[in-house]
């Protein structure tokens, strides 16, 4: 899957952030979200509720049956960051979206 971008957010704000699944579920339902972010080497690193990454933090998440939810904290001003989302449906099917959000002051 490519990428997709998300607007921006200010370093100081906390904000949630959604991929709605919904067209590549058909019959099945999301049953496990896992998050990531790409740290300073552009390795994808597994996030767990508070965890920093290259100065991005994940706060926490939910989801409903079809849509994933990252609440985002923190982040460096004028850095581009990598989050991805792998969903694991009902039918254990796997989906990966990968979505790119810069921190800019505002």
């Amino acid at each position: 899957m490519g990428s997709y971008k998300w607007p921006s957010k200010d370093s100081a704000e906390v904000v949630d952030y959604s991929i709605d699944w919904e067209r590549f579920l058909g019959d099945t339902t999301i049953s496990s979200v896992t998050w990531y972010i790409d740290d300073a080497d552009d390795v994808k690193t597994q996030v767990a509720n508070t965890d920093v990454v290259n100065g991005l933090q994940k706060v926490s998440q939910t989801n409903t049956t079809t849509v994933a939810t990252i609440r985002l904290g923190l982040g460096t001003n004028n850095i581009r960051y990598k989050v991805s989302c792998l969903i694991t449906t009902s039918q254990s099917l796997q989906f990966e979206r990968s979505v790119h959000i810069t921190i800019k002051e505002k």
